[in-house]
């Protein structure tokens, strides 16, 4: 990680002499060297960063490293602030202008003398680190040839397991002997992938050693690739295998070939056989890619099949030149963890009833990961099973368990195998996520903006940083370093979160290299060298730290006290970058927070705030303002000094009543918003009466990704049009009339967004808009109040990539009809207070992917769509607020059972003023619908169902 501290400092760096800062005397010339000197570190520090966890001698070099690295960002930063003060301030004119212009000179001569002799101190420091590396160069040069070779070897411990240690094979197993023995008779790859210590090498194990598999394939090959392999070996290690397998005698001269010689050779001895290759551990495309092409397509129903960390080398190695299919191998069930767990723990025996609670906690924390499981089960082998107290510490302090305890070392080194594979970058964004409690949530968009405010995403030509943030985040879900949570109803990540033990060994990683301090009620002091500070729970018994110079972050989780920064920080924190109080019981705006020159991401998000002061004008590097589900109603219009401004949010759902529950409160804008060139998301701004000079303004802010408006009158619409077309790179757009009954006119719109994906629009309309079916990329539509009277499904069903389409009081007929050729991609479809809808058509062949079916407050409905008996692939109808004689009539009409009766699940709930009651919750067994009082909603349901009740 000195690696990225390193890094960050050079960019500083750089964008000093780009942008032509002016250097005092003596400044520029530390600077130079400053840059010179950590440029020649950084070759060398990736390698220290994996060898130190070995090395005391390295870590010490490479802490130094860091400490130096952080002393000079800070020195840098304090730099800008004194150039920003010299800037801004205001001496006045005549002789008292001068006289104070003379004395802030002189102030300005004694900072920068200050800042060029802490510069000078740092130099000579680093000179000295510079020595000392010098004298470490031998280890670096001998790195290569040792790198993983101690986990390689017991990685084939993995090959040499009892029987009686697998557990949850026989099903994954079955699912991969089948993949082998079916399919086409040319060349196939079966690919198993998983996060490290799921347990994919005994499982290729496994199968590879299958009697029947044998059978299969004559000719077999066990190749491990690992991170350090060296591809000449691979090669050779494969030849002499095969050789083995078909019986012939290694010749001597294989040892002398060239790679190609090897690859032409292997080539040679399977061109005429039906053979299994096993690639285990494969950690990049490029190895595949590199061994692929000596193993000939023979058409013989030859397999290949090889095990990853990485979800994309798997699919890609299994579909890209390639016949074939990818096993993505999930965490162990509870009942096979329990199994497991006790087999370890107990040598097989029970688990003793005082001991359930503890080890179900242990096992939570597992996560169904096998190695965890048997690492932590070995550990607490040796402990009495009559000390409660013994196993109470261990579950309660895994973290430590896992740094101190060398029988959880193999666990370490899996997991810490994937953190150290990775580029600095993305282990910075990876450490970042210790910030977070256990078991939090963490919601996409928020982590993004805060990697982006830190400084951790590198810019990337034709892309914004958020959208570089967005491909850095499906990098480590790809690794199976982090994991999807929950996902939007059209597939995107919502939010995700980490392994429990994934995270403890983040922690102790953070902590170690000065990261994060996390500040728990078991853990009230902190370090004055902290960079970035979470506060998880009560504030009571926290200490003051007078001495934060360094602090870059500051976060606050679950505290039900007023924060004040002044009791807890009474001397300030100048160079804060992130400071969030989400869901904090903050009542006013902190005023201190005005002075942070550097602020970037400021967060009041479900908080108390009700005004923003007119000084939030000086925070002139701020980049994302969150004031969402806040009190705010109205910004001050100093806001438009904020030019770097990236996210502005500010609004509320509203829970009137459900008629209203889709609704949203915004904020006033100010007339000239469209000055703030760099914004990428505006939500919600309410139009009011001067909607046309508004609505103008926002057809400036060209780099808008998405927008949301309130309030608009129907004279808006040919402004609104204007500014849309303007607006080429929006991807959602949100719009709403002032009241139920106006007209939004969007009729005027000749050149939609191409790349617009989500559209809601809420308000009357006298046609669909023409531009609608126009739209390539849109994946989900929303109308509500649009009264329609013709079909809207007439225009919609060509929509080529709609995944979810909603219709609320969208529509005044007596019937809709889902046509055969149509919304050939939709999964999910709501139709919602219809109030003259009588008959649902749905033809074969249409919406042949939808997967649920939500039909709420049409009264009218008579029956169940008529040919719903065509959506195969339809796992949800849920029936809301509907007629009671029509839900009796689907329970009890043998008929109408049966057209449902294909769908796994059927819900129907009961709207009655002040919240959901529940009329039925039934869901499929056996062909007939059985009560079950027991049995979830569905997410949404769920969600709504609790916020009324």
């Amino acid at each position: 990680m000195a690696e990225s501290s390193v890094c960050f400092v050079l960019e500083k760096l750089a964008s000093f002499f780009e942008n032509e800062v002016h250097l005092f005397l003596g400044v520029r010339e530390e600077a130079v060297y400053l840059r010179g000197e950590l440029e020649r570190m950084k070759a060398f520090l990736r390698t220290a960063d994996v060898l130190q966890e070995t090395d005391e001698e390295l870590k010490v070099w490479v802490r130094q490293v860091r400490d130096i690295a952080h002393e000079a960002e800070d020195v840098l930063d304090e730099y800008a602030l004194l150039q920003e003060h010299d800037h801004d301030h205001d001496h006045g004119y005549g002789i008292y202008g001068s006289i104070r212009r003379l004395g802030c000179c002189i102030k300005n001569a004694k900072a920068s003398y200050r800042i060029a002799s802490n510069l000078q101190a740092i130099n000579s420091r680093v000179k000295e680190i510079g020595e000392v590396h010098g004298r470490l160069l031998h280890k670096f040069s001998k790195a290569d040839d040792g790198a993983g070779n101690t986990w390689q070897d017991r990685r084939g411990d993995a090959l040499l397991l009892d029987k009686y240690d697998l557990v949850g094979l026989d099903e994954p197993k079955s699912q991969l002997v089948g993949w082998l023995f079916k399919g086409s008779s040319g060349r196939e790859v079966v690919s198993v992938a998983g996060m490290g210590g799921m347990g994919k090498t005994t499982l290729a194990k496994q199968v590879y050693d299958d009697p029947e598999v044998k059978k299969h394939f004559k000719v077999r090959a066990w190749i491990t690739v690992n991170r350090s392999f060296k591809f000449g070996d691979l090669l050779r290690d494969m030849v002499q295998q095969l050789f083995k397998a078909i019986r012939r005698k290694v010749p001597q001269m294989v040892m002398n070939m060239s790679n190609n010689q090897l690859k032409t050779t292997i080539k040679e001895l399977l061109q005429k056989q039906r053979y299994l290759i096993v690639l285990d551990d494969v950690w990049n495309l490029s190895e595949w890619n590199a061994i692929k092409y000596a193993l000939p397509n023979n058409d013989c129903g030859s397999r290949i099949m090889l095990t990853t960390r990485k979800s994309d080398v798997a699919t890609t190695a299994a579909s890209v030149l390639s016949e074939g299919k990818a096993y993505d191998l999930k965490p162990l069930p509870p009942s096979e963890s329990w199994d497991l767990f006790c087999r370890k723990a107990f040598q097989h025996n029970k688990c003793p009833p005082h001991l359930e609670e503890i080890c179900n906690y242990i096992l939570r924390k597992c996560e169904g990961l096998p190695l965890a499981i048997v690492a932590i089960g070995g550990v607490l082998a040796t402990k009495n099973t009559r000390r409660l107290d013994e196993w109470d510490v261990v579950a309660h302090s895994l973290g430590a368990e896992i740094e101190g305890n060398d029988k959880l070392n193999d666990l370490k080194k899996v997991l810490s195998l994937s953190f150290n594979d990775l580029p600095y970058f993305l282990k910075s964004c990876l450490l970042y996520l210790s910030i977070f409690p256990e078991d939090h949530l963490i919601e996409r968009m928020r982590l993004i903006r805060l990697w982006v405010a830190e400084g951790f995403i590198e810019a990337k030509e034709g892309k914004t940083l958020e959208e570089v943030g967005e491909d850095y985040l499906q990098e480590l879900l790809n690794r199976s370093l982090m994991q999807v949570a929950t996902t939007t109803p059209d597939g995107r990540v919502k939010t995700c979160r980490i392994h429990d033990l994934l995270r403890e060994i983040i922690i102790s990683k953070s902590r170690d290299q000065n990261f994060t301090t996390i500040l728990k009620e078991q853990s009230l002091q902190w370090s004055e060298r902290v960079r970035r500070l979470s506060i998880h729970g009560t504030l009571q018994n926290v200490q003051p730290n007078r001495s934060v110079s360094q602090l870059r972050s500051l976060f606050m989780f679950g505290v039900t006290e007023q924060p004040s920064i002044p009791r807890l920080f009474p001397s300030g924190f100048r160079l804060l970058n992130v400071l969030d109080f989400q869901n904090s019981p903050l009542e006013k705006f902190p005023v201190e927070v005005v002075d942070l020159y550097h602020l970037k991401y400021l967060s009041l998000r479900e908080t108390k705030v009700e005004t923003v002061p007119r000084s939030i004008g000086k925070l002139k590097n701020l980049e994302t303002l969150d004031l969402k589900h806040s009190k705010v109603r109205e910004l001050p219009v100093e806001i438009l000094k904020l030019h770097r401004l990236r996210h502005l949010l500010v609004y509320l759902h509203e829970f009137e009543s459900y008629e209203h529950f889709h609704s949203k409160k915004g904020f006033k804008v100010m007339p000239n918003i469209g000055v703030l060139q760099a914004l990428q998301k505006l939500c919600f701004v309410e139009v009011n009466q001067d909607g046309r000079t508004i609505i103008r303004e926002l057809g400036k802010l060209n780099q808008l990704r998405r927008l949301g408006l309130l309030k608009l009158r129907k004279e808006d619409g040919k402004a609104l049009c204007s500014s849309i077309e303007k607006l080429t790179n929006l991807c959602a757009l949100s719009i709403a009339s002032v009241k139920e009954d106006e007209i939004i006119d969007l009729q005027h719109l000749s050149s939609p967004p191409l790349f617009l994906q989500r559209l809601y629009m809420r308000g009357r309309l006298d046609a669909l808009p023409h531009w609608i079916p126009m739209l390539p990329s849109l994946v989900r539509l929303s109308l509500k109040w649009s009264r329609l009277k013709d079909d809207p499904l007439i225009h919609l069903r060509h929509i080529p990539n709609l995944v979810q389409l909603e219709l609320i009081q969208a529509f005044v007929g007596d019937r809709l009809c889902f046509r055969a050729d149509g919304f050939g991609k939709l999964k999910i479809l709501c139709l919602d207070k219809l109030d003259e809808l009588r008959c649902i058509e749905v033809e074969k062949g249409a919406m042949a992917c939808l997967e649920k079916l939500t039909i709420q407050r049409c009264k009218l409905l008579e029956n169940v769509p008529s040919g719903i008996e065509h959506l195969t692939e339809l796992k949800v109808l849920e029936f809301s607020d509907m007629p009671v004689d029509l839900i009796k009539t689907i329970r009890t009409d043998g008929k109408d059972n049966s057209k449902i009766s294909h769908i796994p699940e059927f819900y129907s709930t009961y709207w009655r003023e002040g919240g959901w009651e529940v009329y039925s919750i039934e869901s499929m067994t056996d062909g007939e619908y059985c009560p079950l009082p027991s049995s979830p909603f569905s997410d949404e349901l769920q969600t709504r169902w609790k916020s009324w009740k």
